[in-house]
């Protein structure tokens, strides 16, 4: 085998490569041999096809896989001999066909950039801080009441907390909603999820009473010919319903699964949800911080171009976004992505950040833990390499995100828990 070296660019490599025919030759007959002893072809007893009629049928198919197979092995010892990294998969061309003995063919491709050694000491990283309270303890059991509570109807005029089913119809410029009749629809009374101006017309109303009125609908209202428009309304309040709020006892506790241990149990399992909620935000967050200023620090690192515009193209996609050109775009974004990867891998190889698989299955247990039958999610990554392998990733990441925090200037940024799993509320 010959191998010949250009480079395109500081990060393209252009390999021609030469390999004796005879070694395509000696496999395509040896495959041919071998299926005249194995094929199945009418008119012939098995094991007794002709040599020359395998070559005619299947002749042609054998020599392409036969040619691939030697260029894609001989591609991989080349790449080895000369030390070379690609990045992505190289662009093979070639005829096929030998001449003066050979057979020729060019890889083009990238190689990963040499980065050196990476310095994260002058890094200046916030490290958030944050812990459970009694108190987040105590709101979570109350979002839980709020979703097991039971509407009942009342006679009495709405108040804030009620729930208002009414009929309404809006009359803008040129248009009507709905086109006949009335719209049907509820609203709890203090939840803004509709329009403010709407609940404050429906706040004291009594089933039967009517009101029209000039309101302003929020964009991105979910009736689109609505959206961020001022409309005529006229509308009737239908019924009005209180809520009845679950009283926090065995039987609530029951109703989340909590068979034995009654209340203390069942506090204890909120406080251990939300303490592996919080961990995995804080962790976010942290890799977050750690990779922008990562990524900062090393602007001018040149990057294969075809990693990007792989990147982006997957970030179109995971988006639906229309059009051919739709990753240009992402392509911002995927040239931070592809840095932040580079730079972290870099900094394991560097630092020998070996992946931890304690913290692999402890990762995969909390998965698990989240679903009904954690046992079939745990059957489920073991048995799909893609799930397992991005769970790998994403482990060795936060591994190296807190090397990154430990060896930079960091300090602590103390939090509380609304303020991390909420964050800008």
């Amino acid at each position: 085998m010959q191998v010949s070296i250009e480079n395109v660019g500081s990060l393209g490599r252009k390999l021609t490569i030469r390999l004796p025919a005879e070694r395509l030759e000696d496999t395509v007959r040896s495959r041919i041999q071998e299926m005249g002893r194995t094929a199945r072809l009418k008119g012939f007893r098995p094991g007794k096809v002709p040599t020359k009629v395998i070559e005619q049928r299947f002749g042609g198919q054998i020599r392409n896989e036969a040619l691939s197979e030697m260029i894609g092995s001989s591609f991989q010892e080349a790449v080895s001999k000369e030390k070379l990294r690609p990045a992505v998969q190289p662009a093979i061309s070639t005829t096929g066909r030998p001449e003066n003995g050979e057979i020729e063919y060019t890889a083009e491709f990238e190689v990963f950039p040499e980065i050196g050694k990476i310095d994260v000491s002058a890094l200046e990283i916030a490290k958030p801080v944050a812990s459970v309270t009694d108190a987040d303890v105590d709101q979570m059991i109350e979002t839980l009441r709020l979703q097991r509570r039971n509407w009942v109807q009342v006679e009495r005029a709405a108040q804030e907390g009620d729930l208002v089913l009414f009929e309404y119809s809006a009359q803008g410029d040129g248009f009507r909603h709905p086109a006949e009749g009335n719209d049907r629809v509820g609203i709890v009374l203090g939840s803004n999820a509709y329009s403010a101006e709407l609940e404050q017309l429906l706040a004291g109303k009594s089933a039967g009473d009517e009101f029209t009125s000039t309101v302003q609908f929020p964009e991105g209202f979910r009736v689109t010919t609505l959206a961020g428009q001022s409309v005529e309304v006229a509308g009737k309040a239908m019924r009005v319903q209180e809520s009845q709020m679950p009283p926090v006892d065995e039987t609530f506790a029951a109703s989340f699964g909590v068979k034995e241990g009654g209340l203390e149990r069942f506090r204890e399992d909120v406080r251990a949800n939300l303490d592996r909620e919080l961990k995995n935000a804080l962790m976010g967050r942290l890799k977050v911080g750690v990779v922008e200023k990562l990524v900062e620090a090393h602007a001018d690192l040149e990057l294969p171009q075809g990693m990007i515009e792989h990147e982006a193209r997957l970030l179109a996609r995971q988006a639906n976004a229309p059009g051919a050109d739709a990753h240009v775009a992402f392509l911002p974004v995927a040239r931070r992505r592809v840095a932040a990867g580079l730079l972290i891998a870099e900094l394991a190889r560097q630092n020998e950040i070996r992946l931890d698989p304690k913290r692999v299955s402890e990762a995969l247990a909390t998965i698990a833990s989240t679903y009904e039958e954690p046992e079939q999610v745990v059957e489920l990554y073991s048995r799909d390499p893609q799930l397992m392998d991005a769970l790998r990733n994403r482990v060795i990441e936060d591994q190296v995100v807190e090397w990154i925090a430990e060896h930079a200037k960091h300090s602590e940024q103390q939090l509380s828990f609304n303020e991390v799993m909420r964050p800008g509320a």
